[in-house]
């Protein structure tokens, strides 16, 4: 039986990196991957951009109120009417991989399960646990409940310990407040931090 991994970590743990290495992987055995992101991560339009450089379009933008196996299906099968894959016999694809996975809601999380246990595709997912107030994104919990397999991908803080929590800067300035989604670039960036640089940046404050 096929499987959902979920592959997460703090903000700069490589995980569209890791993404992109194996799609690569894959590819270089002679088999089909379909690379996926939610709608809602404008950064980069509709590639998945690694913070190493490394671009690459993907094959599916999932948006809101799509049914990602409906979805994945009509990619896979190549009878999207969109797709110049129209009615032409394309070979079967060996793994969906998605990036910033958190972003999707726990519904769109349970087709990721359908597509690994009833498609027989695997998927590895790639996202973060929580946003910079600590609270769990609602994909992340989905599949943090449902996947079949859990790897932390690590990354330190400025301090040199373990990095766990994000926090947002807005014109460089940590806030603590505010929606749950906001992508970075021009005013606001994220940094990763431990525990204790975290508390002592919010003032002892979680969420």
């Amino acid at each position: 039986m096929a499987k959902l991994y979920f592959r997460y970590g703090a903000m700069n743990s490589g995980k569209s990196t890791g993404l992109l290495q194996a799609a690569f992987n894959y590819e270089e055995r002679g088999q089909r991957v379909l690379l996926a992101k939610p709608g809602v991560d404008t950064k980069g339009d509709d590639s998945i951009v690694s913070r190493l450089g490394v671009t690459r379009p993907v094959d599916l933008v999932i948006h809101p109120e799509d049914d990602v196996r409906e979805v994945f299906a009509a990619a896979a099968h190549g009878d999207d009417p969109n797709a110049l894959l129209q009615h032409v016999d394309v070979e079967p694809v060996a793994c969906l991989l998605v990036d910033e996975a958190q972003f999707l809601s726990p519904a769109q999380v349970d087709d990721l399960l359908r597509i690994a246990v009833l498609d027989g595709v695997p998927v590895l997912a790639y996202g973060i646990r929580t946003d910079f107030r600590t609270h769990a994104f609602p994909g992340a919990a989905r599949l943090l409940e449902v996947a079949h397999s859990l790897e932390e991908l690590k990354t330190i803080c400025r301090c040199g310990r373990k990095a766990v929590f994000n926090t947002r800067r807005v014109d460089g300035e940590f806030v603590f407040h505010g929606d749950q989604v906001a992508i970075d670039g021009g005013e606001v960036t994220y940094e990763s931090l431990c525990g204790s640089c975290y508390l002592q940046e919010s003032g002892g404050n979680l969420g």
